[in-house]
Order: structure tokens, then C-alpha cells, then sequence
């Protein structure tokens, strides 16, 4: 394996008081973050204290904006046009955009989250609105490859990051089952799927169907306890791959 392949996690989903997630220990160990912007998760306060915390850890920062739904987590789907997409990922890209310049830090990237991210993987319409915003800033788009955001990411001319998802499932139709509460999974199994993923270029989705994979970047979710273990086992399975032997 030759290619670099890098960690991403989703951070900065703080609200007010309420705290989810160890933001600090995942930044010792991974290469990039998409920072919630506000509409699913964040506010000002937790925006700048993460972008702070990432530019001191030499760790890159995208913006990852979801739908205006923080009771649901951003993971309930809702009725939206494209271009009703295009204005909410604007917003908030341009919100994040703001605590970036106050730090010194570009933005890195673009990730949608949870349903939106869903919903503009089979909707291309939906996922070239995003990318019009992606190419306002010359940044890429994350997503999953082979689906809209790959096609769309190549229309509009906008470069494509394609991500494995380690600890969530997908269907046999390549799709991720995104639960409301994420559930935890034994570390073994995110060596092996990671190892997997990378020397095999396969997934085993959850009906025992192998199906292709391509991945640039592997995403490890925050809002679980084991969240920093799971990263360090990511960690540990790229430099197996690495070595070409596991």
C-alpha cells in the first residue's frame, strides 16, 4: 500500500453545557476533523474552541454542516431542495470559515453529516449544490464512492476524498446504517475491517455480502466512549498495511 491514507473524525458537537464526545484525545491520534457548524450540533463557543484546540495540534479542519435538527442530531432525514441545501451549507461553511480566519487555518475540506450526507449520496441534484459551495472555497468533498457524491463531486469539476466508516455498517446496496445511538464495536473487528478495507478493497456488509471499497480516509465517530481507542486501533491497522503483511 502506497497510498496515504488518513484518519478523519467528527468533532466540536459540544452544545452549551452539554459535552459529547473526548475531542482532545481523538486530535493526539488522527489527521483531519469536520467540524459541526452549528445546525445539528456546535455553537460559537465550541466552533472556536475546536478550530483553536485543531491548529494547535497540527491537524487540518473541514467544516461538516448538517441539517437544522439538533434534537434528532442531524440524523432524521428532511424535505429539502437543492437549493435550499446549497444556502444551509453556505451558512454554515461560512460560519466555520470565520473562526478559521481568526486562527490562521484554512478550511481543508467539506463533509456533510448524517442525513444530509445520506440523502446526497443517492440524490445528485442535492450533492451538486454542496459541491457548488465546496467549489466557492477550492475545497474537496468527502463522501462515498461509487454514489452521487462521487458523480457530482466530478461534474462540478470539485476534487473527491472517498471515506470507509469503520465502526458503522453498511447495507448490501453499499449504504451506511446510520443509528440514532451509534453502538460500540469490538476493537478486533476495527483492526479486521480496517485491514480489510485496505488490502482487499472489500467490505462485508451485514447480510455477508462482500462488496468494493475505496478509501483516501477513514472516518472514526466521536460520540462514543471508545471513540480514542477505536482511532489508535485505525492507527495501528494503517501501519500493518503499510508493512503489506497482517
Amino acid at each position: 500500500m502506497t497510498t496515504t491514507i488518513t484518519i478523519n473524525s467528527d468533532l466540536g458537537e459540544d452544545i452549551g453545557i452539554h459535552s459529547f464526545g473526548n475531542d482532545e484525545e481523538i486530535l493526539k491520534i488522527v489527521d483531519t476533523v469536520n467540524v459541526a457548524c452549528g445546525m445539528h450540533a456546535g455553537d460559537p463557543g465550541t466552533m472556536d474552541r475546536t478550530v483553536q484546540a485543531a491548529a494547535a495540534a497540527g491537524v487540518t479542519v473541514g467544516a461538516h454542516p448538517g441539517l437544522p435538527d439538533i434534537t434528532g442530531f442531524g440524523r432524521r432525514k428532511m424535505a429539502i431542495t437543492a437549493e435550499e441545501a446549497r444556502d444551509l451549507v453556505r451558512y454554515q461553511v461560512g460560519a466555520l470559515v470565520g473562526f478559521l480566519a481568526a486562527h490562521g487555518t484554512p478550511l481543508d475540506h467539506i463533509k456533510p453529516h448524517g442525513a444530509l450526507f445520506g440523502m446526497a449520496a443517492t440524490d445528485e441534484d442535492l450533492m451538486r449544490a454542496i459541491c457548488e459551495v465546496a467549489g466557492q472555497y477550492g475545497v474537496p468533498v468527502y463522501g462515498l464512492a461509487g454514489t452521487a457524491h462521487e458523480t457530482a463531486a466530478a461534474a462540478c469539476g470539485v476534487a473527491f476524498v472517498p471515506e470507509f466508516y469503520v465502526d458503522l455498517d453498511y447495507s448490501k446496496d453499499g449504504n451506511l446504517i446510520v443509528q440514532r445511538k451509534p453502538k460500540e464495536r469490538p476493537l478486533e473487528s476495527v483492526r479486521s475491517r480496517t485491514l480489510q478495507a485496505l488490502m482487499e478493497g472489500t467490505v462485508t456488509t451485514v447480510d455477508g455480502t462482500l462488496l468494493p471499497v475505496t478509501a483516501q480516509s477513514i472516518c472514526v465517530h466521536s460520540d462514543l466512549a471508545q471513540a480514542p481507542a477505536v482511532a489508535r486501533t485505525v492507527r495501528e491497522a494503517l501501519e500493518v498495511a503499510r508493512l503489506g503483511n497482517h
